[in-house]
């Protein structure tokens, strides 16, 4: 029998405000000692009032009109009740019935082929803390507890581990973009817990639904999704019953692991946070956040691809980091020359740049340096090979590009009268490869050029060079 996957997401990305979501600790919390960013209202003592970080609402709005979905007018926090260690106030800050926004989507790229997946909803809530596990020992760091977060819900709209993955690295260069998170999977800036049941071909109604948890990279939700549809299968062609249950993922072993049964939604009790009025968004604030978004990946790589010829891997790549499509588009607009920019920057900047772990950020160079390299080459005053050599002293000690040039003697000679004379020359020492080519052997033409460069240095430029020994030889 045949399946279909049916999958659908939860995920929670982390805001990079500069503070908490109710109070004013720090929230840069991977630079501090455990429990050095805490205070009695993330702490939960009694008596203590939070208050909404309105940063955090701005940024989960960049994110809600990113993701095309309806802004509520009114929206509220509401108190979800449970008991967890890492949990202080014995309850988490989350929205319920009410969130930010609802009903929107997302496009990306599989294969080349544009997909959707809409999005149920997005709501604001804080992170609970963390629980350290350590020879026998469960320490708890509170600096987590409080850190704002968004948790997007997407419709079960998937059917292979590959659009999950898609999605979730479009997801990411989306917060990216938007300067509203680092979204570091490792870090758990970027949490994802996936919903999966299987069902046979053609059918409507959805399986029995499982969720799995404890991913933290783009491979290991694929690895473990694909573990989950095989395992499914076998299940039921077995004539097995799948049981609703969360599973976690055991990266080293490769397999998911039941972890506890839900036959049951949990009853978290929510009820509206009585600390916190509802928050009555401002239509004029909404519009002004909607008028500062940046294009976002998918968009800018079909533009290079459409407007600019890019090839589509090498769009894909120029648009993955903001700051290098930043880059590459200020070059752009002074060269006027999208196809040669884009190879300068990918073949010859990246290279220096991916092989030291940096990012375009670190360069010793600018935008308008690497635009004046390209039009030296465009004029012919540059060759490929000696923009590389330049770049390399840029990238190494800096500098200035035309001083660069006249001291490592770079000029390349674009003067007809110069080039013919030398191809002349080249000519009357080999009148034996000249008969040659004459009676039809062309590809000692190259023998020719070899001459020319090696007499000259390597300075004249190729393209008029093969010009000139054209025509001297039909003559």
């Amino acid at each position: 029998m045949d399946f279909e996957a049916v999958i659908g997401l939860e995920i929670h990305i982390k805001l990079q405000t500069a503070s908490k979501m109710f109070c004013a600790c720090r929230n840069d919390i991977f630079a501090l000692g455990p429990n050095e960013s805490v205070c009695p209202i993330c702490m939960g003592f009694p008596g203590t009032l939070p208050v909404v970080n309105k940063k955090a609402i701005e940024y989960a709005l960049r994110l809600a009109l990113a993701l095309h979905t309806q802004i509520a007018e009114c929206t509220k926090f509401d108190r979800k009740n449970y008991f967890y260690p890492d949990l202080p106030k014995g309850y988490q800050i989350s929205q319920y019935n009410e969130p930010l926004a609802t009903n929107g989507f997302v496009e990306f790229l599989v294969d080349g082929e544009v997909k959707t997946v809409r999005i149920t909803r997005l709501h604001v809530e804080e992170d609970a803390g963390k629980l350290i596990h350590e020879k026998g020992n469960t320490y708890i760091d509170f600096n987590r507890a409080g850190t704002p977060l968004v948790e997007i819900v997407t419709e079960p709209d998937f059917r292979t581990p590959q659009e999950v993955s898609s999605f979730l690295r479009e997801l990411q260069q989306i917060a990216r973009y938007l300067d509203v998170s680092h979204a570091d999977m490792e870090k758990g800036e970027m949490r994802c817990d996936v919903n999966i049941s299987l069902r046979p071909q053609g059918q409507h109604e959805y399986g029995v639904k499982v969720e799995v948890k404890n991913m933290n990279s783009f491979s290991a939700i694929e690895r473990a999704l694909v573990y989950e549809i095989k395992r499914q299968s076998q299940a039921i062609e077995q004539g097995e019953k799948i049981i609703q249950e969360t599973r976690g993922w055991n990266d080293d072993q490769g397999l998911t692991e039941s972890q506890r049964s839900k036959e049951e939604a949990h009853d978290y009790r929510y009820f509206p946070e009585p600390d916190l009025p509802p928050l009555k968004l401002n239509k004029n604030f909404v519009q002004s956040i909607a008028e500062q978004l940046t294009e976002l990946p998918t968009a800018k790589r079909l533009r290079y691809q459409t407007t600019w010829k890019i090839k589509e891997d090498d769009a894909r790549v120029l648009a993955t980091d903001k700051k290098l499509a930043d880059f590459f588009e200020a070059v752009v607009e002074q060269t006027n020359d999208p196809l040669k920019s884009a190879n300068v920057i990918l073949h010859t900047i990246l290279h220096h740049v991916h092989e030291e772990g940096k990012t375009i950020a670190d360069l010793r160079f600018s935008v308008s340096d690497v635009a004046e390299l390209i039009q030296q080459v465009n004029k012919g005053a540059l060759s490929m090979s000696a923009l590389k050599m330049v770049l390399e002293e840029l990238y190494q000690q800096g500098g200035n590009v035309v001083e660069i040039i006249k001291q490592k003697g770079l000029q390349q000679v674009s003067d007809r009268g110069e080039i013919e004379n030398i191809c002349r020359e080249v000519l009357r020492e080999n009148g034996s490869l000249v008969q040659e080519y004459k009676g039809g052997k062309t590809k000692v033409f190259g023998a020719f050029v070899g001459q020319v460069m090696k007499k000259s240095g390597g300075k004249v430029n190729p393209s008029v060079v093969n010009d000139v020994l054209l025509k001297l030889l039909e003559q």
